[in-house]
């Protein structure tokens, strides 16, 4: 029987991917993380592809790996995980009050195949005015540290989520409908 494998570290994706029903193991890697591309959605199909890829060099014959990254872009310009309390205060200073994109690209290889999909989903979000004190209570609680864009729309960041135009999950990691979609035609197999 073939193997589903999240190749991501990220427990929000392994929540994400519970939902689905379909049995997963998870193999995240421990590459290094190699930028060519400029426009977010290149980005993230680029980090996805190689995290699956890595994870394809210890799958079996039949495997079916997901590769996910996720990136916030504002006015074009991506921001990662902040590397600091400084930047994360930095990056919600520059969020707050506006409107942003959030990038997940997918990357599903079957094993011996070349069976392989890539795409990346957008989800916009508008935040709203945040003060200097606010950002830094959130700031404080270390939520922010470890997330693309300093903040966790599924935790205490809720509170200052005007609203969303496409999929929450993706927000959060994974846009599962549109994962669903690309595996339904393996289900029988992981099943």
């Amino acid at each position: 029987m073939a193997k589903l494998i999240l190749a991501s570290a990220s427990p929000r994706r392994r929540e994400i991917l519970a939902l689905s029903g379909l049995p997963f193991v998870v193999r995240a890697g421990s590459g290094k993380e190699e930028i060519h591309e400029t426009e977010p959605a290149e980005i993230v199909k680029e980090l996805s592809s190689g995290k699956a890829e890595e994870a394809l060099l210890t799958a079996e014959a039949g495997d079916i790996i997901i590769g996910a990254d996720t990136v916030v872009a504002f006015e074009g310009r991506v921001m990662g995980k902040p590397k600091d309390e400084a930047e994360a205060f930095s990056m919600l200073k520059e969020l707050q009050g506006r409107t942003h994109q959030v990038y997940t690209g997918i990357t599903v290889i079957r094993k011996g195949s070349g069976e392989r999909d890539t795409f990346a989903e957008k989800t916009t979000v508008r935040v709203l005015p945040m003060s200097d004190e606010e950002i830094w209570e959130y700031v404080e609680t270390k939520e922010p540290m470890d997330k693309a864009g300093a903040y966790g729309i599924q935790g205490r960041f809720a509170l200052y989520v005007e609203g969303i135009e496409g999929d929450y999950q993706n927000v959060v990691g994974l846009p599962l409908a549109r994962l669903y979609g690309c595996l339904k035609k393996y289900r029988e197999e992981l099943t």
